[in-house]
């Protein structure tokens, strides 16, 4: 795909991303007030979502990295999820937020979730850019959301496909025949 040479929708403009970010900030550092704050972004897709998130939220905060996989280069989940690179720290004592780009299906978050509740945090909660809660697999609503999207594939803002396209700054919508 030659993103020069194609016509997309922008689904979420610039703008749009950096006022929702704010508001979350704002709503983020309300609920984690006094208490101990442990963001885990997960990689690689959440990474530029994250960094612009947490410097929107006032109170201190601790980050951690994990790595999934579930898509390979595909554009549909293969419904198996595996922790590829774990966080580091000791999650006792710590309110953990997980921030990824996106939640479709939720088996990627359903499983992350558990897999580090079992490292016994004081709460855990996750916190989405993008939701397609059409697409549903499992049962979870993510607990703080930047925008609800209909089924459609987007790139853009972290989102990748082939590993390109995370860098523009906006999300957009791939049509069939731009594949």
């Amino acid at each position: 795909m030659n993103i020069e040479t194609k016509k997309w929708e922008v689904l979420c403009s610039e703008e749009q991303i950096a006022s929702r970010l704010k508001e979350l900030g704002a709503q983020l550092s309300k609920d984690y007030e006094g208490k101990n704050l442990l963001v885990v972004s997960l990689l690689k897709g959440s990474f530029i979502f994250c960094a612009d998130l947490v410097r929107n939220i006032t109170v201190p905060v601790k980050i951690e990295f994990m790595t999934t996989s579930s898509y390979g280069h595909g554009e549909q989940s293969t419904g198996s999820v595996k922790v590829v690179s774990d966080v580091n720290s000791n999650l006792e004592g710590y309110d953990v937020l997980i921030v990824d780009d996106i939640t479709d299906t939720a088996l990627t978050m359903n499983h992350v979730m558990s897999h580090l509740k079992a490292k016994n945090p004081s709460s855990i909660k996750c916190c989405v850019l993008l939701d397609k809660p059409s697409r549903r697999k499992v049962e979870l609503v993510p607990d703080y959301c930047g925008f609800e999207i209909e089924d459609k594939f987007v790139v853009g803002y972290g989102l990748n496909f082939g590993d390109y396209y995370r860098n523009i700054p906006y999300v957009f919508n791939v049509t069939n025949e731009d594949r």
